[in-house]
């Protein structure tokens, strides 16, 4: 019988520096906004969101989850943590705007282990990822993200 092995809280602390800047391209912000049945013309119309003061599409709040969780895959795949994706679901995960995100962005997203804790035999991982213009570091946003590793 396979063995869990219950992550280290020595992990929390630990910083994943971003990677190459993630585009924020103007399909994929259109995409993002069908999916979740956000219709309003700034997320879809480069005109309208020009004429309301915006440089290009704007993207909905959450459209951040994609690349945030492509960021945290740094982490939660990183052999020294040692979490078994297999038992991985995800368990929250929370977004604080320091400004609207466009079409034509391009985002650097640095990532940090808060901390490592048990909640009733299972192990649960707190992700912070802090989101940057990268083109000048500028605060973007910031996205928290916890996980639960349960037990086999």
């Amino acid at each position: 019988m396979e063995q869990l092995v219950a992550l280290a809280a020595s992990l929390a602390g630990r910083v994943y520096p971003p990677g190459a800047p993630y585009p924020v391209e103007r399909e994929k912000v259109r995409e993002f906004a069908r999916a979740v049945g956000e219709l309003h013309p700034l997320c879809h119309d480069p005109e309208a969101a020009r004429a309301a003061g915006h440089p290009d599409v704007l993207a909905p709040p959450t459209f951040l989850c994609a690349p945030a969780h492509r960021a945290a895959d740094r982490a939660v795949f990183d052999p020294e943590v040692g979490l078994d994706y297999d038992r991985v679901v995800h368990r929250d995960q929370r977004f604080v705007l320091h400004r609207p995100v466009h079409a034509g962005d391009r985002l650097l997203l640095t990532v940090h282990i808060d901390a490592v804790r048990s909640v009733a035999g299972t192990d649960v991982l707190e992700l912070r990822t802090e989101v940057s213009a990268a083109d000048g570091g500028t605060p973007v946003a910031t996205v928290f993200m916890s996980l639960a590793a349960r037990a086999a």
